[in-house]
């Protein structure tokens, strides 16, 4: 195992992420416990000392669960983390109540890593506003020694990401974002971590196979990196890719067996960043499965100046590319339950002033009108 120094820890370069534990009869409240429990162990003899939990992993159970994997063995020889559930805003003045359960839940007298979870629009407002307290609160048990090192994660685009960082950046120690090689530009993953890099702030990746998209490639896709390096396979590429960025320290995959395990543990043997003929080669293959889903916006913002709606429109197509690539995902439909309805695809008129003054000749009122349908579709 390879690690990767963080302050005065040695943190195993690959973290057991427990979102996606082995589970019972395809529930995803039923966690296989025994399954868990084994693949518990394994990573900590193979060397992983980092395990990454949260409120609302599994339906709840997660914490429950890898708390008691873990009560088996000392506790310096693991480091776990979990997280604030702010992605639902009821959560919000209860910052204590869950912190008291979560080191209930985890049996643990104190968080190694804890987190804001899943900064993003829909909170950013409520993670803000100090009359939660969250933030204090937070604060306070890092002074009392119950949270050892705190930090966020972030699915929001670059602006929620400014917001957070000009208000909580100078107290943050690390932040988890979604990177991979096909987010690094579809994403903009590298603009995010260049923004962390001047705060000081190192990355820890999730989503690194973006949920095993990566792990199955194309036949003439997977032909060309064995090429490259024979002896690797399609999933290790991913990994590989993130060891090249220098600001990332650790890297979660959400392992659901031993296979999984074992084979991610083997690649994170050894550290072998890629040479600028593999980043290239990865770069191309990203941009062939992401080119038909690309909308040519340039963020120009003529399109806003003449839409009578006041539509967000760049915004809006951003994360309509996102919307189509990943057939519905998450991310879409929580950006746009944060606009009012005034401002969703929905309240598009179909006037076509905007395409009148595009300089790339996008079809904006066509786009808004599949977008509506797709949000629709999506809600059931």
């Amino acid at each position: 195992m390879i690690y990767r120094q963080f302050q005065n820890l040695e943190l195993s370069a690959l973290g057991l992420g427990c979102m996606r534990l082995p589970v019972v009869g395809g529930d995803d409240g039923t966690i296989d416990e025994s399954a868990a429990q084994e693949m518990v162990d394994y990573a900590l003899e193979q060397g992983i000392n980092y395990f990454d939990t949260a409120w609302g992993y599994h339906n709840g159970q997660s914490e429950t669960v890898i708390g008691r994997c873990l009560k088996k063995h000392l506790r310096d020889q693991f480091y776990l983390a979990t997280k604030f559930p702010g992605y639902d805003p009821s959560n919000m003045d209860k910052v204590g109540e869950i912190f008291e359960k979560q080191l209930e839940k985890c049996q643990v007298d104190y968080f190694d890593f804890y987190l804001f979870h899943n900064v993003c629009e829909k909170n950013i407002d409520g993670y803000l506003d100090e009359t939660h307290g969250i933030f204090q609160y937070l604060m306070k048990q890092k002074e009392n020694g119950r949270i050892r090192h705190l930090g966020f994660s972030a699915h929001g685009a670059m602006p929620v990401l400014k917001r957070f960082l000009a208000q909580y950046g100078a107290h943050m120690e690390f932040c988890q974002l979604q990177i991979n090689y096909l987010d690094w530009t579809f994403q903009d993953a590298k603009a995010k971590v260049e923004l962390l890099d001047q705060y000081g702030i190192p990355v820890w990746v999730m989503e690194p196979l973006r949920g095993g998209r990566l792990a199955n490639l194309k036949a003439e896709d997977a032909t060309v990196l064995t090429a490259l390096r024979p002896q690797e396979g399609v999933p290790a590429w991913a990994f590989r890719f993130l060891q090249t960025i220098p600001q990332v320290k650790m890297i979660l995959s959400g392992m659901s067996n031993m296979d999984q395990l074992k084979d991610n543990i083997a690649t994170f043997a050894t550290d072998q960043p890629l040479n600028e003929e593999e980043m290239s080669a990865l770069e191309k293959i990203a941009d062939s499965m992401t080119r038909e889903f690309r909308v040519p916006c340039t963020a120009c913002h003529y399109c806003t100046s003449h839409c009578p709606q006041g539509l967000p429109i760049p915004d809006l197509l951003r994360v309509y590319q996102e919307q189509r690539f990943s057939n519905g995902g998450f991310i879409p439909a929580m950006f746009v339950s944060t606009l009012p309805e005034e401002k969703r695809p929905s309240a598009c008129i179909g006037c076509r002033s905007c395409e009148a003054v595009c300089p790339q000749q996008i079809k904006i009122s066509e786009i808004m009108a599949d977008f509506t349908v797709k949000l629709s579709e999506a809600e059931g």
